[in-house]
């Protein structure tokens, strides 16, 4: 009797658990790590305040992509980036693209409270090797911090961004 019962136990957890990846293929807390950025945000330059932009920020494809639309307070400039957690390597990879036709390639994961995300190398006009690192990080008071590094090694050589990110 035993031997019967198993396979009918087995087969029943095995519905329930593919039932339950069908109605939400991407709700690991891996998966879940970047929604504190998501929302409708008014983004300032952190140095003096001023407007930078406006982001929208969505959960799309079932809630395994987030995906930004943003519009830059200057004129005409536009981008969005595309979001996910990639199981087989077990990171976060994001692809940006704007009206210009440039782009950048980010991989990372998040910890405590920052998602960080750095690119690959690249050769700058001077001949040295260079890598993004753009971080996000979930402020107390709701705000998101957008911080975009610019390095060569270990060493931040420069500043690109820094933005707060303010909900509407």
């Amino acid at each position: 009797m035993k031997k019967l019962i198993l396979p009918f136990v087995l087969l029943f957890f095995l519905q329930a658990h593919t039932q339950n990846n069908a109605t939400c293929n991407c709700c690991s807390e891996n998966q879940k790590a970047f929604d504190f950025w998501i929302g409708e945000w008014i983004v300032t330059n952190s140095t003096n305040g001023t407007l930078a932009g406006e982001s929208r920020i969505s959960r799309e494809e079932n809630g395994c992509v987030i995906r930004e639309n943003w519009t830059s307070a200057t004129p005409g400039y536009t981008g969005t980036s595309l979001n996910f957690f990639n199981i087989a390597e077990q990171q976060w990879e994001q692809l940006w693209v704007d009206n210009t036709g440039a782009h950048l390639k980010l991989k990372g994961n998040r910890v405590g409270n920052q998602m960080m995300l750095t690119s690959g190398e690249f050769t700058k006009d001077d001949g040295l090797m260079y890598r993004n690192r753009i971080t996000w990080t979930k402020n107390d008071d709701g705000t998101v911090r957008q911080l975009w590094e610019v390095l060569q090694g270990e060493k931040i050589v420069s500043v690109a961004f820094d933005g707060l990110y303010k909900r509407k």
